[in-house]
């Protein structure tokens, strides 16, 4: 079966549509904070997407609906392309500082180091990956030195690809049938709160605003002042982790905010069906569902474990201090969030052990529950996983004729249903492993020696995670390769893989490479 490229780019066009409005709301921005000379660079991102995204809708307007495959492709050449025209942005803000064109009026600041570094596009299209992504790992080196325009795009992107670019557009559009169906499951989700997706989705914007409008409130009343609150409460329900600050939360150095933080990015964890249904009465999905009874087991156990071991080494000077290090640090990780209260390492220079670092990549891989706004493995693939492999060990025990099933959450599986879903599960992780393989060779073949392992698997793992968190190697300095690198693990980390080898497999395919 071939690819209808035409309806590929029918749909991608749609999307870019949609993502251009992005750039439009975010010129209001630039005019509320005074920074008249990063307004064209906004309306000419909007216009360079929007004009794409038109031509491209109305030259495949009679196209019949997306398939799978299409659905497919859309969603990896969607992120893609928004990843990359998402960097206009930062491109172009940064060259009109440098070059300062304009009359008085919109005169820009001075250039510092840190908004230079955009003038390179490739540092662009990283920090826009990153946000679209939701990972929240960064070329700015001191955020407070952007420009306040540029600060909101970082967490608008994030705020939008904690769900995604797809549910945007179809949520937007409101085109019900099978076509906005097959894109919303492309873009790994595949829960529905109601038989129709455009509700669906419109229910999970609905909840999405509320709880990001919580997180202000919260911020705000934990001393955190308002523009700062709005970017943060829109990055932690996102679980992206783009900070207004270098230290991030930790600029703070506030316990009250560092624990006001972590119930928005735990909230980030849960899934939308089940957000919808403890909204509406139906508390007892804290602890039915199984996903969320395993997000706050491992929340709690990590967490325990982390204290415990960052207490043997004795890095901090109270247990009060410990824990609540721990308790954020490993919620941050698991959540995907990547937001920090301390230093994890500096480059080549250790700060955390072995133990610690690798604790905190585990909650990484595993990730929170699927249907929410976290990146890694998903807890429900590594239930599967894990009951798939006790299952299949059993199965040698038990005779050929005997009818056996899987209980999983409220499901009973059949033998079918069960090698189905194990292997689905065994697939990605499978694949998982390899692109984690992959950055890691690519890193210790560009990187001086001089960088720790153990912090080289942590980059690389917050990378496809959709983390965020950082150990002082992720940096503008670093060469280009690497920085490609972690594009290429972040884009598979936030689709989980699969739709990515579509992709890639459609190419091959068209360039006749598998003779």
């Amino acid at each position: 079966m071939r690819v209808r490229y035409p309806a590929v780019g029918r749909d991608l066009g749609r999307i870019l549509q949609v993502v251009s409005l992005m750039a439009f709301v975010s010129i209001a921005v630039a005019v509320i904070n005074q920074e008249f000379y990063a307004v064209p660079a906004f309306t000419i991102s909007a216009v360079v997407m929007g004009g794409l995204g038109i031509w491209l809708a109305r030259r495949y307007q009679q196209v019949a609906d997306s398939g799978k495959l299409e659905a497919m492709v859309t969603a990896a050449a969607a992120w893609g392309t928004v990843g990359i025209l998402g960097g206009l942005p930062f491109l172009l803000v940064a060259w009109t500082i440098a070059l300062n064109p304009y009359p008085a009026w919109a005169n820009a600041p001075p250039m510092n180091e840190t908004v230079s570094v955009f003038r390179h596009p490739l540092n662009g299209i990283f920090e826009s990956i990153s946000g679209f992504t939701s990972t929240g790992l960064t070329m700015a080196m001191i955020e407070e030195d952007l420009p306040r325009s540029l600060q909101w795009w970082r967490s608008f992107t994030e705020w939008i690809g904690g769900v995604g670019v797809i549910v945007l557009t179809v949520a937007i559009l409101a085109r019900p049938g099978s076509g906005s169906l097959t894109l919303y499951e492309s873009e790994a989700r595949s829960e529905k709160i109601h038989p129709s997706i455009v509700s669906t989705v419109t229910e999970i914007w609905k909840i999405y605003l509320g709880i990001t409008l919580a997180g202000v409130a919260l911020f705000l009343a934990a001393g955190m002042p308002l523009s700062d609150s709005i970017n943060h409460a829109m990055t932690a329900i996102s679980t992206g982790g783009f900070s207004v600050h270098a230290d991030s939360i930790g600029y703070y150095d506030s316990a009250v905010i560092e624990y006001a933080v972590i119930p928005v990015m735990v909230a980030g964890s849960i899934a939308f069906p089940v957000h919808y249904l403890i909204l509406k009465g139906h508390l007892r999905n804290f602890y039915t569902d199984i996903q969320t009874r395993w997000v706050f087991i491992w929340f709690s156990v990590g967490s325990v474990a982390l204290t415990a071991l960052l207490w043997t080494n004795g890095q901090y000077d109270t247990f009060e201090e410990t824990f609540r290090i721990a308790l954020f640090q490993f919620v941050s990780a698991t959540s995907n969030a990547g937001f920090g209260t301390t230093a994890i390492g500096d480059g080549t220079e250790q700060i955390w052990t072995a133990g610690t670092t690798l604790l905190l990549c585990l909650g990484m891989l595993t990730g929170a529950a699927a249907g929410s706004t976290v990146g890694g493995l998903k807890l429900i693939r590594v239930i599967t996983l894990v009951k798939g492999t006790v299952w299949q060990i059993r199965s040698v025990f038990t005779p050929a004729s005997a009818i056996r099933r899987l209980r999983l959450d409220e499901r009973t599986l059949d033998q079918s249903q069960v090698q189905r879903e194990y292997t689905e599960a065994a697939v990605v992780f499978i694949l998982w492993i390899a692109g984690l393989a992959v950055g890691v060779a690519v890193f210790l073949w560009m990187l001086p020696s001089a960088y720790p392992l153990k912090y080289i698997i942590f980059d690389v793992m917050s990378a496809q995670s959709t983390v965020g968190l950082g150990t002082g190697i992720t940096g503008p300095e670093m060469p280009a390769v690497t920085k490609l690198m972690l594009i290429g693990n972040m884009w598979i980390g936030r689709l989980e893989i699969i739709p990515i080898a579509v992709l890639l497999g459609a190419a091959f395919r068209e360039l006749d490479l598998y003779r």
